[in-house]
């Protein structure tokens, strides 16, 4: 398998719902070398599972699947994400479909996987653009189509985690953000994740907030979570 000659434009997660074990197993693992996290899904029922509790970038979806057809999913839409439709049902009716079902794009297996890596950078372009939107607290500014982060007028950038963790708050900026919900934008299924893991990054992130006078605090809501507010003192700054 050739190297991925490029990636996505920001680090995205992905949720692939493909049963064919080599497959999935491939797909995710190139996608991974170009800098996203992937989680696969074998069957709709596992895909609905962790839609239940993660909010993906994007969607790549078999439609011939153990316990349904992938067109269910697009009818029922239990996501917002944008769907790429993954399929050997190559013929027109067939792909004519999946569009009107709501797919964003529809590729034809055999494929190559640049040509998929391809396709998933121009469907996470559009999606930015519709959803570009800057969020402001205390002196930290992030938007959340590029991912730059500035405070006051100074930007400054992050390490991965730490950039994925204040990403995650900062889209629910004054809203308690549970363990489970901040562990699922961190990692993916692929990945063993130590007890601690959370507090590590957490603990490299609060550092990081306090160098660059960001004007904010992530406080720790005993037995739940963490909340990301303006500091008391931000507005004096």
């Amino acid at each position: 398998m050739r190297k991925l000659a490029a990636t996505c434009q920001a680090m995205s997660r992905i949720l692939l719902i493909e049963d064919h074990p080599s497959l999935g197993a491939a797909i995710a693992e190139y996608l991974r070398r170009g800098g996203h996290a992937v989680d696969l899904a074998p069957t709709l029922a596992a895909a609905r599972s962790l839609l239940a509790d993660v909010a993906f970038d994007l969607v790549l979806l078999d439609l011939g699947l153990p316990d349904g057809c992938g067109l269910d999913f697009l009818r029922q839409r239990p996501s917002p994400a944008p769907v790429l439709v993954l399929t050997a049902r190559g013929a027109l009716n067939d792909r004519i479909e999946g569009l009107d079902r709501g797919a964003e794009d529809y590729l034809v297996k055999p494929f190559a996987l640049e040509e998929l890596a391809a396709r998933c950078r121009t469907i996470l372009r559009r999606a930015a653009r519709l959803q570009r939107a800057q969020v402001q607290l205390g002196r930290l500014s992030f938007d959340a189509a590029t991912e730059a982060l500035e405070a006051g007028n100074a930007r400054f950038d992050l390490a991965r985690r730490e950039r994925q963790l204040l990403t995650a708050l900062m889209l629910r900026p004054g809203r308690v953000c549970t363990r489970q919900y901040l562990e699922t934008q961190l990692y993916d299924q692929s990945e063993p994740v130590g007890p601690n893991a959370l507090e590590t990054v957490m603990s490299r992130l609060r550092a990081q907030l306090d160098r660059h006078d960001c004007g904010v605090e992530v406080r720790t809501i005993r037995g739940v979570g963490y909340l990301l507010e303006a500091s008391p003192d931000a507005s004096k700054n």
